[in-house]
């Protein structure tokens, strides 16, 4: 499938040489933006750069064939560097065609692979500004900005695996590899909305905890989007039971003012 992934890329890139940053020149400043994701988190570019993070913007929209493609790619980037608690910051923003939260929360359970999933950002995160501002030429475009906020790569295409990420980084920048499963619970559930655990789990039970709130709409996803199993929380720890077979999934949590999406596996 992989092989398929490569080739169907390679024939869009024929087609597509130009594709790249209009915005901006190479080197370029690029201006300071903020935005909030699909999952209520906020993102401004000039912090993540102002502690000497890099960021790869990914400019995707929904219907985009390529960008279908390459999105668990660039998941598999984010997870692999430890899903923006490293020195690489990942952000996806749909800001082109009309996306709003619930197209891209589809969009990523359908196309976003068994990876963490990057932040994403849609019209109503704040995704449309950015996108003018950067102007890409063709979808999707990868570009990286250095803690110069400095954009010193105006397109990286075309992205068959997450090697092709990976050649852009500068000489001297040799990232940590981070396992996202290793980084603290306590630093996580300072800005999760919830946690769930064991998380691999066997299928039968697993233990849902909601941070700040005590009342939350459960629903659980397979990889396709479909959704297989809903609920109400009332605890704010809650034991969910479930008959569930081997493979990922997706649990959505929402509150009177959030929704935030984890992926659970079962063994």
């Amino acid at each position: 499938m992989k092989n398929i992934y490569l080739i169907l890329i390679l024939i869009y890139s024929t087609f597509t040489s130009q594709a790249q940053i209009q915005g901006y020149g190479l080197n370029d400043v690029v201006d300071d933006f903020t935005v909030t994701d699909i999952h209520g988190d906020e993102h401004n570019l000039y912090t993540y750069t102002a502690e000497g993070k890099y960021i790869f913007i990914d400019f995707s929209f929904t219907t985009c064939g390529p960008c279908q493609l390459t999105a668990p790619i660039f998941n598999e980037f984010y997870d692999k560097y430890g899903c923006n608690s490293g020195d690489i910051i990942c952000l996806s923003i749909f800001g082109i065609n009309n996306d709003h939260d619930t197209d891209v929360e589809a969009f990523e359970n359908a196309y976003g692979g068994s990876f963490n999933h990057a932040p994403a950002v849609s019209i109503d995160g704040g995704a449309t500004p950015v996108d003018s501002n950067f102007n890409p030429y063709q979808y999707p475009t990868v570009c990286l900005i250095n803690p110069n906020n400095q954009i010193i790569e105006l397109d990286i295409w075309p992205i068959g695996d997450i090697d092709d990420l990976e050649a852009t980084f500068p000489v001297d920048f040799n990232p940590e590899i981070i396992d996202c499963s290793t980084i603290g619970i306590n630093d996580l559930e300072q800005t999760a909305l919830f946690s769930i655990y064991p998380n691999p789990f066997d299928g039968k039970q697993f233990t849902i905890k909601l941070n700040n709130s005590n009342f939350a709409d459960v629903s659980i996803h397979n990889i396709l989007g479909e959704k297989i199993h809903s609920l109400v929380v009332t605890e704010t720890t809650q034991i969910i039971n479930t008959n569930l077979i081997t493979g990922t999934y997706f649990v959505t949590v929402q509150t009177i003012d959030r929704t935030t999406t984890h992926k659970l596996i079962v063994n």
